[in-house]
């Protein structure tokens, strides 16, 4: 059996913000009381799950939302200083016209997936479900699975983040890694992704790959 729906995180999947979200962390830093990364570190800091990360910058879980809609904001103010992935809107294309049906679940607003996007790769998303907190995916993966009347097992969440194999995994959701995103794909490893990608490119590979049952439901 193959897949059907192809829900996709936004940034670091099909965004390349992670330039834009280390050009402003600081700033966001500064304005939330939580400590400032050193650039040098930057690639360590990349095999740091998200709530190690906080407890390295200081940042209490109260604060996350406000730091996030920081960041939003920011983004809203600079879309064009974010770009798609290469080869993302030839992919998205192809998917489309096979039986694929694309969605994205992010915790971006939607606003900003649209602007990103642009008009035309825009309406090809038959559903969003973004604005949430990063850890509060799972919920908006079963809504999606719902209006698309798909089961979870043909069902794939492609990600960047160990957070997003977690909520795929709670909603019963395969879950692929990419290895271009926020996260190193040696760090993704360690969740046991049930399939990879190397390169945007390859995610047209999603219409041939057979379904996988998510490992924990």
């Amino acid at each position: 059996m193959s897949y059907r729906l192809a829900i996709f995180d936004f940034d670091g999947t099909l965004a390349d913000s992670l330039p834009f979200l280390l050009s402003v962390f600081n700033r966001i830093a500064d304005e939330h009381g939580f400590r400032r990364i050193d650039p040098a570190q930057v690639d360590s800091l990349r095999h740091y799950g998200t709530r190690d990360m906080m407890r390295h910058v200081g940042m209490p879980a109260w604060k996350l939302p406000l730091a996030a809609a920081s960041f939003k904001t920011l983004m809203r103010e600079n879309a064009g200083r974010v770009a798609l992935f290469p080869e993302i809107d030839a992919v998205l294309r192809e998917l489309a016209r096979g039986d694929i049906t694309l969605t994205i679940v992010s915790s971006n607003a939607e606003d900003n997936v649209r602007q990103v996007l642009g008009p035309e790769l825009a309406a090809l998303i038959s559903q969003y479900e973004c604005g949430m907190s990063i850890f509060g995916k799972t919920a908006r993966i079963r809504k999606v699975l719902k209006r698309a009347s798909v089961a979870p097992s043909s069902a794939l969440y492609i990600g960047d983040q160990a957070t997003d194999a977690d909520a795929a995994r709670r909603a019963g959701v395969a879950f692929a890694a990419v290895h271009w995103g926020y996260a190193p794909i040696e760090a993704l490893r360690k969740v046991d992704p049930e399939h990879e990608f190397d390169l945007p490119a390859s995610l047209a590979a999603i219409s041939t790959l057979q379904a996988k049952r998510a490992a924990q439901q």
